[in-house]
């Protein structure tokens, strides 16, 4: 399924509308949370078991970007965004059915599984072409798109804590909810399918001169490159540490301020969740545009550094000031949105725009890993302590202080990125041309 070539006069700012919407939708990952304490609840889970579909849809996405990201480089973002409609919608409705069975394994085999392998393909399917479209401003670009992802849990979050209510919280109200939300966001996702178009230059003509300007890498090559992973490395890294509050997050502000006179109520743990979201979103178009004036090395220096001060507040301050805790918290969360929206520009100024895209994929499963290390530190830990008659803020402390170790071995791998060395390079556009024939093969 070929996408249409943009006609004469066809305006580029089209492309960012169809990426978001694609990205608006799956982006319902990050509002995970919200169903926590319900499936708990309907099911008997402890808060590791229920993270399960959480982190196997992160692994999946992780893994399906990197295989599927030369076959999306070749078919296009239609196809792409297509195959990502059918995985995510589908996946939703195979948990609706395990929810009204009361069978976890299906939730976790449609959310986790299913749906996983829609987000890995949709969240990829744009990043290749708005660069194409967008060469003058690549960070800016692809944060106006990636945005759309952090900030899904904006409109899930309190959308599916509203279906909870109204539906109720035992299984059959959470399979309902989850029967809405795969239809919803079939036809949503489907606005994106048939707005998307590709740049006319998008493709070399054959016998003629190539569109390919400035070093280019492939991705076969780039992998074989330190550069790429050092940035593998500042992603997991980086990712890990958002992911671990974002995952927990209305159970995690709960727990903080239970011993306190102002306890959080799971409505408006919901609203924290729904601000994490719109942190997520604003660092995302934010910071990866000022990534454009300061440098992408400049920027991920703030990301893990100031980071890893964030955490540090929180660690030790963040259970006596409600206000506090929830500004480190925004502070992480943007640093997160906005470590995915810089990390392709980053990667086109090391490898150029040839696959980028592939270059891309694999370079998520950083965050596959940490899709399961975050949660699992933060949820494990947890657990533990409680099981040891800890509570409130002491069920954090030790997950948070690996937090700030693992962002400063990020900051050290960030400093060690330098430019890719020449053999890497594709010498010549015919060059390229060969190489890309011979990858897709």
């Amino acid at each position: 399924m070929s996408p249409p070539v943009a006609p004469p006069g066809w305006s580029r700012w089209l492309v960012p509308p169809a990426a978001l919407s694609v990205h608006l939708s799956i982006g319902q990952a990050y509002a995970w949370s919200v169903f926590k304490p319900p499936l708990e609840s309907a099911l008997g889970l402890s808060g590791t078991q229920s993270a399960l579909p959480f982190q196997l849809g992160i692994v999946m996405l992780g893994l399906s970007a990197a295989f599927g990201g030369t076959l999306v480089e070749r078919s296009g973002p239609r196809w792409a965004m297509t195959v990502a409609l059918v995985c995510f919608s589908s996946g939703f409705l195979l948990s609706a059915l395990g929810a009204s069975l009361e069978q976890y394994w299906l939730i976790v085999f449609g959310y986790g599984f299913v749906g996983g392998i829609g987000l890995g393909i949709g969240y990829i399917s744009p990043v290749s072409t708005l660069i194409k479209w967008f060469p003058d401003r690549p960070g800016m670009a692809t944060g106006i798109a990636i945005m759309g992802f952090g900030g899904g849990a904006l409109i899930a979050s309190p959308w599916s804590a509203q279906m909870l209510e109204s539906f109720g919280s035992d299984s059959g109200g959470i399979a309902l909810a989850f029967l809405v939300h795969g239809l919803s966001y079939a036809v949503f996702m489907l606005l994106g399918v048939l707005l998307v178009r590709v740049p006319r230059t998008e493709k070399p003509v054959a016998d003629g001169p190539s569109v390919l300007a400035g070093p280019q890498v492939s991705a076969r090559s780039a992998v074989r490159t330190p550069q790429f992973w050092c940035l593998w490395l500042v992603l997991c890294m980086n990712v890990t540490a958002g992911i671990g509050i974002l995952e927990k997050a209305a159970p995690m502000i709960t727990d903080f301020f239970a011993d306190t006179s102002t306890p959080v109520s799971v409505t408006a743990a919901a609203g924290f969740v729904a601000l994490l979201s719109a942190a997520n979103m604003a660092g995302r178009i934010g910071w990866s545009s000022t990534s454009d004036l300061i440098g992408r090395k400049n920027i991920y220096r703030v990301y893990l550094g100031v980071g890893a001060l964030m955490y540090a507040l929180i660690a030790l301050f963040g259970d006596a000031s409600k206000p506090l805790f929830i500004l480190c918290a925004l502070v992480i969360l943007s640093f997160y949105g906005g470590g995915f929206a810089t990390i392709p520009a980053y990667l086109k100024d090391l490898f150029g725009t040839y696959q980028v895209g592939a270059v891309h994929g694999r370079l998520l499963t950083a965050w596959s890993l940490a899709g399961v290390l975050g949660p699992l530190i933060v949820n494990w830990i947890a657990d533990r302590q409680e099981e040891a008659g800890r509570h409130g803020a002491s069920l954090y402390g030790l997950s948070f202080v690996i937090m700030i170790g693992l962002l400063v071995v990020g900051f050290v791998a960030n400093e060690l990125v330098r430019p890719v060395h020449p053999r890497h390079h594709v010498p010549q556009p015919k060059e390229a041309d060969r190489v890309q024939q011979s990858e897709s093969a």
